[in-house]
């Protein structure tokens, strides 16, 4: 089963309770270094605002960092949030990283916000161009990474620059039964994000195959699911682990989630009957364990979903726990 199948790493570049914003973006450095190393096919990195937990507010930036820093693993955002940003802007940001990464960069999109209500306000400067016009928004950067018409009035003779061989891969992401109409009627490689909205319809990417639309890149539907994992030697130790990224999660349920807590903070808290439920139906959907429990984990997603692709997302609070879980995920696949 893992002999083909593409294995791949998002990093939200954690900020850890007593670090910093600079310390987590070498993190993100390094590990991409790692798991260039260690053979993971792809290495995205996420874009979320107004964040004092999350670094990577701007994907293209680091990308532009971080193919510099690899040799041959593939590079990309995971994602973009496309209702931002102009179409063109995006398209020229890919074309510029295709250019200096030829045949390496991904183009991952997203409808949703990444921040807050007024955060978003802010990054969109008074443009009333909101989510409602993601389709159309998909449909002219798609064209202009392709260099070809877009379908706004307006915009039909724009063209991005620079010109390369092989557009940036572009994907859809998402965590919800829209997203996966919209990489459907796109064209688009799907990836849904599991480690979000692990309350998924069993049938999802069945949805999204039976809705397929070949598109001017690919011609088949191709999918993805992004787990959070954590693997260490014990099971033991593995679950020790988790414990900061449990209390992150109840924090972040409650709308403000913070660094990365410490495992002692996390062993600390006091949690209550209904935090104790959420932390249980959570971790039925986490792969976190040894490296022969997270590859049954793992192996059962793949052939539930019948998965082409699978990406993993790892926090811990320990650096070099966080860094041994991909090389023990990596050498058991």
């Amino acid at each position: 089963m893992t002999k083909n199948l593409r294995l791949s790493v998002l990093d939200q570049s954690p900020i850890k309770a007593g670090s910093t914003a600079k310390e987590a973006l070498q993190e993100t450095i390094d590990l991409a270094q790692l798991s260039d190393e260690l053979d993971y096919y792809r290495y995205w990195v996420a874009e979320h605002h107004a964040s004092d937990a999350l670094a990577g507010c701007s994907p293209e930036v680091l990308l532009g960092r971080l193919g510099a820093e690899t040799k041959t693993i593939r590079i990309g955002s995971g994602g973009v949030m496309l209702p931002h940003y102009s179409p063109y802007k995006v398209a020229e940001n890919f074309k510029l990283l295709e250019t200096m990464y030829p045949d390496r960069v991904d183009l991952g999109i997203g409808r949703a916000p990444g921040t807050d209500p007024f955060t978003a306000a802010a990054l969109r400067y008074g443009s009333r161009l909101g989510p409602e016009h993601f389709p159309n928004m998909v449909a002219d950067l798609q064209a202009l990474l392709n260099d070809s018409d877009p379908k706004t009035h307006g915009m039909e003779h724009a063209r991005a620059f620079p010109v390369v061989k092989v557009p940036p891969q572009l994907w859809m992401l998402g965590s919800s039964e829209d997203s996966a109409m919209f990489a459907a009627s796109a064209g688009l490689p799907y990836n849904f994000a599991y480690f979000i909205n692990p309350l998924i319809r069993p049938d999802i990417f069945d949805y999204y195959r039976e809705r397929f639309k070949p598109g001017p890149n690919f011609g088949e539907p191709h999918t993805c699911l992004t787990v959070f994992t954590i693997c260490a030697d014990t099971e033991a130790e593995a679950l020790e682990l988790s414990r900061s990224r449990d209390l992150w999660f109840i924090r972040l349920l409650r709308g403000n989630p913070g660094p990365f807590p410490s495992i002692q903070e996390a062993s600390d808290y006091e949690y209550s009957d209904g935090e104790l439920a959420a932390l249980a139906d959570n971790r039925q959907k986490r792969a976190v364990g040894t490296p022969d429990q997270v590859w049954e984990k793992l192996a059962a997603l793949v052939e539930c979903f019948n998965l082409d692709e699978l990406m993993i997302v790892t926090i811990t609070h320990d650096v070099d726990a966080r860094r041994n879980s991909y090389k023990l995920v990596a050498s058991s696949a």
